[in-house]
C-alpha cells in the first residue's frame, strides 16, 4: 500500500457510503506512522551498536569484530526464525533482491565500521544522514513513488544540513571520511532491495542472511591484515551488547521499510544523528561546534516536515473524495 493507491478515485458505491476510500488512507497513514517510530527505535539501537563497536575497535580488528558480530546476530535470528516455524533456508533466499541486498549489506558494515573507528562517531553518523536522499530517490526512480515538490525540497535542505557538518573541501573534512561515503551507499541499496524483496521471506529470514554475510567478510579481513588476535574480555561483553542492539535495531529497520512507503520513512534516519552527537559528546568526548549543531537541527526538522507534508496531502487530497 502506498500513499498513491490513496489518490484513485473512489467508486460510486464507496463514495455514498464513505467507507472504501477512507479506510484505504487511513490504513496508509497509520502504515507510515507505523514505519517512522520503527525506524527512530532502529536509529537509537544502531547508535549504541556503533558506539559499542568503537569502543571494541580500540582492542580488536575490525575483521573479527564484522565476523563475531555476523556470528551471533545469525544464531539470534536462526533462532526467532525458528520459533515462528519457518525454514531458514529458502529458495527465494538466492534471488537477485537479496544477492545485491547481501552485497550492499557487505559494503555498508564494513566501510562504516572503519568510518567509525577512524574517525568521530558525531562526523562519521553526520555523513550518513544522505542515506535517506539517496533511498528516495531510488524509490522515485525504481518503485515509482510519488514525490511531490515540498518533499523533494524538505529533502533537499537536510542533505543542506549534512553540508554543514561534513563541511566538504574545509578543514574539518577528512579522507577518511570517504569510508562514511561509500557506506550511505551501500545503506541505501540495502534498504532499496529489502523493499523489492520477496514477501514469502520474513523479517526474521532477511536477518540470518544481513547477518550471515557478515562473518566470511570478516574472515577475510582477518586473513588479509594477518594480525595477531587480541580479544580480551571488555572487548566481548562490547561485542555481545553490540549484537543485542543490532539485532533489534536490524529488525526494527526491515519493519519500518516494509511498513510505510520509503520515501516517507527514510527521513527518520535522520534521528541517528542526534543520538550519535549525544553518545560522541558524553562518552568519546566529541565538541561538536555550533555549525554541526545547526545542520544536525536542520535535518531533523527537515525530516519531521516531511512527514507532516506527507499526511497533510494524503489527508486533504483524498479524504474529502469520499464526500
Amino acid at each position: 500500500m502506498t500513499s498513491a493507491d490513496c489518490s484513485i478515485e473512489p467508486t460510486l458505491l464507496s463514495r455514498y457510503f464513505f467507507t472504501d476510500t477512507v479506510y484505504t488512507c487511513w490504513e496508509d497513514i497509520l502504515n507510515n506512522t507505523k514505519g517512522s517510530l520503527f525506524m527512530v527505535a532502529a536509529m537509537a539501537a544502531f547508535s549504541i551498536e556503533d558506539m559499542l563497536i568503537k569502543s571494541a575497535a580500540e582492542t580488536t580488528s575490525i575483521g573479527l569484530i564484522l565476523a563475531l558480530f555476523g556470528l551471533g546476530g545469525m544464531l539470534i535470528f536462526i533462532l526467532l526464525t525458528w520459533r515462528k516455524g519457518e525454514t531458514v533456508l529458502h529458495p527465494a533466499a538466492l534471488s537477485r533482491p537479496i544477492l545485491l541486498r547481501a552485497l550492499c549489506e557487505v559494503i555498508g558494515r564494513f566501510c562504516f565500521a572503519l568510518a567509525i573507528t577512524l574517525t568521530p562517531l558525531s562526523s562519521a553518523s553526520a555523513i550518513l544522514q544522505a542515506t535517506p536522499l539517496i533511498a528516495m530517490i531510488g524509490a522515485a526512480l525504481l518503485f515509482g513513488e510519488q514525490v511531490g515538490h515540498k518533499r523533494w525540497l524538505a529533502v533537499l535542505v537536510g542533505f543542506v544540513g549534512v553540508l554543514m557538518i561534513i563541511r566538504p573541501g574545509l578543514d574539518g573534512f577528512e579522507a577518511t571520511s570517504l569510508f562514511a561515503v561509500i557506506a550511505t551507499l551501500g545503506f541505501a541499496g540495502r534498504d532499496l532491495a529489502t523493499r523489492a524483496a520477496s514477501p514469502v521471506l520474513s523479517n526474521m529470514q532477511l536477518g540470518v542472511y544481513g547477518f550471515f554475510v557478515l562473518i566470511p567478510t570478516g574472515l577475510a579481513i582477518m586473513m588479509y591484515q594477518n594480525e595477531p588476535l587480541q580479544f580480551s574480555t571488555t572487548a566481548a561483553t562490547q561485542i555481545l551488547g553490540a549484537i543485542v542492539f543490532g539485532v533489534m535495531a536490524y529488525n526494527a529497520l526491515t519493519i519500518a521499510m516494509r511498513a510505510g512507503d520509503v520515501s516517507v520513512v527514510s527521513p527518520f534516519r535522520y534521528t541517528r544523528l542526534l543520538f550519535a552527537l549525544a553518545l560522541g559528546i558524553l562518552i568519546f568526548g566529541e565538541s561538536p561546534d555550533l555549525l554541526t549543531l545547526l545542520g544536525s537541527l536542520l535535518i531533523v526538522l527537515s525530516g519531521g516536515y516531511t512527514l507532516v507534508q506527507t499526511r497533510k496531502r494524503t489527508t486533504t487530497n483524498n479524504i474529502p473524495n469520499a464526500a
